[in-house]
């Protein structure tokens, strides 16, 4: 206290200088080396100036940004196909808010018609050439009798449809009028940051023309809406009829379709998706193209690298897609894939998670090579694989749970039966399936993903048939100074792989 009533001032006037001090070393940047202390570390961004107005470039791109008007026809089949369904599975986080608000994740684009009554869908799109292509959601034409394509002059024109993606919800229609309308081009979605200024323009709530403005909230989002989630999440405000309208970065350039919102009400909470242009492109090309859409096909059922998988494959880190089946005479066997591989790159893509692996073979086309990169054993091996086309609707065979009536034996808290023929009975299973069953756990178990019912194929590599085969290979483990042991197990008729944490030592 005394040393600072000694000084040339008062503590206040000590504590003013100090924070002139700072102010100015944000400001004068070209002073001294006295100043340079004080010069502020924040990212150089961050004094970039700010746009002086949007007009200029929704001036530019406005023009190419239309309406559509899908109508359906008032019968009880249009109904049932009008009525919005759940772009998410059941028990998605999204789910609850649909069925307390009736307010959509995946935007219907339009208030629905009273039952028994035809209607009309309003959604927004835009042109991509001058032959008059025009980008949308499935969602939003889903189900119509007849499509309208409104310009900015208010000029209405039928159009057709080319082709639909339901997998990705987009659709590309035909307009065919008496002279060349504007048209956008895609960017480079990969190129757009975290924090980039975004334009989104369309039709909300039947308000055509409208503009909102802000900035990409997060990239690579899932939201459980397909295979294929990669959402761009912004907080530019998007409603009901901006579905299938673009979002621009500040180049003018397309870099997402704006599909979804998260709201509790139904309306903007700052809170919407776009499909990311990259993903778009090539699927609104093979529409232009064929119609459809053709992907490619592995025959490879994947599932998550958990940590402790990662630990039990030798890995070190959870990475890449684990191969949990194999589909006979699929591109995959024939490549000399195996069940227990970690797919790590394909076609020079890193694989750091299954949905990278999907999207990657989905847009491989048919009939190319691939180069896929697998650990297998703790060693990295490159094969080369013919991608195929992927067919239709897989189906998953299903049998009820039950563990059978067997003496059983325990291992780590696992209660094990042998696989006889009372338990292959209750559990469902053929005669080609073999192994040992998990007939319940104890609480020595500890934290495990088994369950009664399971039956455990392998152990590590090696088959097993009887209680006493899984309790010597995870011994064996053991005294080898494994933390986690690889099993493959058969779940209602579907295999897969599970760690099993060793003692710690």
């Amino acid at each position: 206290m005394s040393n600072l009533m000694s000084g040339r001032g008062t503590p206040t006037r000590l504590l003013r200088r100090a924070v002139a001090a700072v102010l100015l070393g944000t400001t004068v940047l070209a002073g001294g080396t006295a100043l340079a202390t004080a010069q502020p570390t924040a990212p150089a961004a961050i004094t970039a100036p700010l746009p002086p107005s949007f007009a200029p470039l929704v001036e530019r791109v406005q023009p190419a940004v239309v309406t559509i008007t899908a109508r359906r026809e008032a019968t009880p089949a249009a109904e049932r196909r009008a009525a919005p369904s759940l772009p998410f599975p059941p028990g998605s986080p999204f789910e609850e808010f649909f069925r307390r608000f009736g307010a959509p994740f995946g935007e219907p684009d339009a208030p629905q018609p009273p039952r028994g009554r035809g209607g009309s869908a309003v959604g927004s799109g835009f042109v991509i050439d001058g032959e008059g292509h025009v980008v949308t959601n499935n969602h939003v034409i889903d189900g119509a009798t007849a499509i309208a394509v409104t310009l900015t002059d208010g000029t209405e024109l039928p159009a057709t449809v080319v082709g639909r993606d339901p997998k990705t919800d987009l659709a590309l229609l035909k307009v065919t009028g008496d002279r060349t309308l504007p048209y956008l081009a895609f960017g480079d979605s990969d190129g757009t940051r975290v924090g980039d200024w975004v334009v989104a323009v369309g039709n909300p709530f039947g308000l055509g023309g409208s503009v909102t403005t802000g900035i990409v909230s997060a990239r690579g989002r899932h939201i459980n809406a397909g295979p294929y989630d990669d959402f761009i999440q912004t907080d530019a405000a998007i409603n009901r009829g901006n579905s299938g309208g673009p979002m621009f970065n500040l180049a003018g350039e397309v870099i997402g379709i704006n599909t979804a919102i998260y709201s509790p009400n139904g309306g903007s909470v700052g809170i919407g998706f776009a499909i990311p242009s990259n993903l778009a492109r090539t699927v609104i090309a093979q529409l232009k193209e064929s119609g459809r859409v053709e992907r490619g096909w592995l025959g490879v059922r994947i599932q998550e690298v958990t940590p402790e998988l990662g630990q039990a494959l030798g890995l070190g880190e959870a990475r890449g897609a684990l191969l949990a089946d194999v589909t006979a005479d699929s591109p995959a066997a024939r490549a000399g894939l195996r069940q227990g591989d970690v797919v790590l790159r394909f076609d020079g893509k890193p694989v750091g998670e299954v949905r990278d692996l999907s999207r990657a073979v989905a847009e491989a086309r048919p009939d190319s090579t691939a180069e896929v990169v697998v650990s297998r054993d703790g060693r990295e091996q490159a094969l080369s694989v013919r991608v195929g086309a992927m067919p239709g609707e897989e189906r998953v065979a299903a049998a009820p749970d039950g563990s059978g009536d067997a003496a059983t034996d325990t291992v780590k808290g696992l209660r094990l039966a042998a696989l006889d023929r009372n338990a292959r009975a209750g559990l469902g299973l053929d005669d080609g399936v073999t192994g040992v069953v998990v007939a319940g756990l104890e609480d020595g178990a500890g934290e495990t993903t088994l369950r009664p019912g399971d039956v455990i194929v392998r152990v590590g590599d090696r088959s097993v048939a009887t209680p006493a085969d899984v309790a010597s290979t995870v011994a064996e483990a053991e005294k080898a100074g494994r933390k986690a042991v690889l099993l493959l197990i058969n779940r209602r008729g579907t295999e897969s792989f599970v760690a099993l944490r060793l003692s710690q030592a």
